[in-house]
């Protein structure tokens, strides 16, 4: 019997399928996480670069988006267990350029900025608060990295009963098999699994982009 076929016994793996009205969440895209020399590597990149386009189609139909920061104090006040498991976290501060957004995916009006010390988009934050405020029941996730803060935002979001939805190339690790084991898991328990544009296809029937005034 095959590892798969054990979950299949179980019946796991199931669909939860979309809600009405979905947000991204584009979980750690920074500049610091981009940089293999820092804390980024792996397939983190070609992540980034495939999140545009679902960025593009999510603002053509006035989709909620949310992105996240890690940003410590200054004088590393709120550092935690986080800063002594890997230290160089401590460096994300406000205005430390590795903490902010890559430019690819510049946030622009109206998008909400999470700040946060922990792993997950919701621990110690206000993100539940807004995307209740938005009306949403579904999330779409993309961002890195998938084994860490990717992982740690999908449990969170399952438990506050958001559907998810994972963008299986929209998410990266700096080391594969991390990132390969993560996706399969997150695909049996708490999360959909599917492609950018399988995801950009479905939002066509669930909310269609505003049609384009004639010239």
């Amino acid at each position: 019997m095959s590892e798969l076929d054990v979950y299949k016994k179980q019946n796991m793996g199931n669909q939860s399928g979309w809600g009405r009205n979905p947000a991204l969440l584009v979980v750690d895209f920074v500049n610091g996480f981009n940089d293999p020399d820092k804390f980024g590597g792996g397939n983190i990149a070609e992540a980034i670069d495939n999140t545009r386009g679902l960025l593009d189609a999510c603002r053509e139909r006035s989709i909620p988006v949310a992105f996240t920061r890690v940003v410590y104090a200054d004088d590393g006040a709120d550092n935690g267990v986080f800063c002594l498991k890997a230290p160089g976290l401590a460096t994300l501060t406000e205005d430390n350029p590795d903490s902010h957004v890559v430019p690819e995916l510049t946030p622009v009006a109206g998008e909400y900025i999470v700040r946060k010390q922990q792993p997950s988009a919701f621990f110690g934050t206000s993100l539940h608060s807004w995307l209740t405020m938005q009306g949403v029941d579904t999330i779409i996730q993309t961002g890195c990295t998938t084994s860490g803060c990717v992982r740690a935002s999908v449990i969170d979001g399952l438990s506050y009963n958001y559907r998810n939805i994972v963008a299986i190339d929209g998410v990266g690790d700096r080391a594969i098999g991390p990132h390969e084991a993560n996706l399969f898991d997150m695909g049996q328990k708490y999360a959909d699994l599917l492609t950018c544009q399988e995801i950009i296809a479905a939002l066509t029937h669930i909310k269609a982009a505003p049609a384009q005034a004639a010239e």
